[in-house]
């Protein structure tokens, strides 16, 4: 199959040559689609597209979709109506792939109110995006993609990395869990695991390149499977946490319930691995839970969430929860906020709950009213930001190792980077140190959203 994308590298290349053509990708979602347009990247960079930012100068224009939250599809269609005025003026590709290509009404949809899209292409087919180029060039060929089934995984996909010192490595595609809000299983397909030796090749390579920060991703990371040498999530961060070079690893997303003693013991005993851990709670009421076939209670979720507090020194968790499930009543969100004062999260990503297509939870009679959604939501918000400042407090006279990511967004004459519990520090600029280096501060002062550092 690679060989066959090599050939149709070589062919668009060879009529790419001496055009100067320009290729721009806007990526929706999360850091696994993040990962897929990086290939995306490095297969155009082999046709010889170069990247520009502003899509509206572009010769060819991809779109890398998602279809968690309600607001992407908007988004789409909104950027989508852009690119059709563009096109009337200029010849100019457009492919839509992602994860929304793969629900069957977003693609029929597409395909009967915007036949001007070149390319549209799935999760399980970016491995053929050279020969879907290739056909829109050649023949101004409409393709369309996709397959439903659980896709293979192809090795040696090229890649160009957005950063030069911090980089995501896949482990694991697909998503066996079926949580009754989410539509990933069926668009992502089932739990396929990447061979280890692969993995560590990999992080191996970034490492000699002068990688210094690596995330393993999966949909559900911590349910990865191995091989007989190593045979699961928790050998395979002990694994990664050897190779020299690297100096801080994190890794999202885990599933509570497969948050094993080996990982716990694995995260405690490798300083390498970050002190904030994601440890998504979704809801907090036990029967929202099991409606939401999340498969462990509030209890047990606390349970293990002050275990790995207790056994790991300077961990902190962050989460993610869903405001609005349908049939929650105003006691059961009083659950979730029981958990948010108890647990005392470094951060939370709060989302109000959408409707799905094809999910179970769709097919509620029960919705929640959207003014009773935001009420809650803005609780749950109060209730996070209040804590925020005291949170911040704990770190004032430590010191922190960071990582220098770039030029501070507060301060032009400032660094900021991140410490291992992903709280963003800001430092006066100096020219011992530069972007890429991992420097040493001592924090001396707390901001709302950021701390003020002095390197030491």
């Amino acid at each position: 199959m690679l060989e066959n994308q090599e050939q149709f590298i070589n062919l668009v290349k060879e009529k790419n040559k001496n055009k100067n053509l320009k290729y721009s990708i806007l990526t929706m979602g999360c850091q696994l689609n993040e990962n897929d347009s990086e290939k995306l990247a490095g297969m155009l960079e082999e046709m010889n597209f170069t990247q520009i930012n502003d899509y509206k100068n572009a010769d060819l224009i991809v779109f890398n979709t998602c279809c968690v939250r309600e607001n992407a599809e908007e988004r789409l269609f909104g950027k989508i109506g852009e690119i059709k005025k563009i096109k009337e003026n200029k010849n100019v590709i457009l492919a839509i792939g992602g994860c929304m290509m793969q629900e069957k009404n977003m693609l029929d949809k597409m395909k009967s109110s915007y036949p001007f899209v070149d390319i549209i292409f799935g999760t399980h087919t970016m491995q053929n995006f050279p020969e879907d180029v290739y056909k829109a060039i050649q023949n101004n060929e409409k393709v369309k993609d996709i397959i439903d089934i659980d896709g293979e995984i192809y090795e040696g996909l090229p890649i160009k990395r957005n950063s030069k010192f911090k980089a995501s490595v896949t482990i694991m595609y697909g998503c066996n869990n079926f949580c009754s809000y989410c539509i990933v299983p069926y668009v992502r397909g089932r739990e396929r695991s990447r061979k280890p030796e692969k993995i560590l090749e990999e992080v191996k390579s970034l490492a000699l390149e002068g990688y210094k920060e690596i995330t393993l991703l999966g949909q559900n990371v911590n349910s990865y499977k191995g091989n007989d040498k190593i045979k699961n999530f928790a050998d395979l961060l002990n694994e990664v946490c050897k190779i020299e070079g690297i100096e801080r690893v994190n890794f999202i997303s885990p599933h509570p319930k497969d948050f094993t003693d080996d990982v716990i013991d694995a995260i405690k005993n490798n300083e390498k691995i970050s002190r904030i851990i994601h440890l998504p709670l979704q809801a907090g009421n036990s029967k929202v839970l099991k409606e939401m076939n999340r498969k462990y209670t509030k209890e047990q979720y606390l349970n293990l969430a002050q275990k790995m507090l207790d056994e790991i020194p300077g961990l902190t968790l962050s989460t993610d929860i869903i405001v609005g499930f349908p049939g929650e009543t105003e006691e059961e969100f009083e659950d979730t906020l029981d958990v948010v004062r108890k647990i005392n999260f470094e951060q939370i990503f709060m989302f109000i709950y959408s409707e799905r297509e094809g999910t179970v939870a769709s097919r509620r009679k029960d919705q929640i009213p959207d003014e009773i959604k935001h009420k809650r939501f803005n609780k749950l918000k109060e209730l996070y930001e209040s804590r925020v400042d005291e949170n911040n407090k704990k770190y004032i006279g430590t010191n922190q190792k960071i990582l220098i990511e770039g030029q501070s967004k507060y301060n032009n004459e400032t660094f900021e980077g991140r410490t291992s519990t992903n709280k963003v520090v800001i430092i006066d600029k100096n020219d011992n140190y530069k972007v890429g280096d991992s420097v040493k501060v001592k924090i001396v002062e707390d901001h709302r959203w950021y701390l003020k550092g002095k390197v030491v």
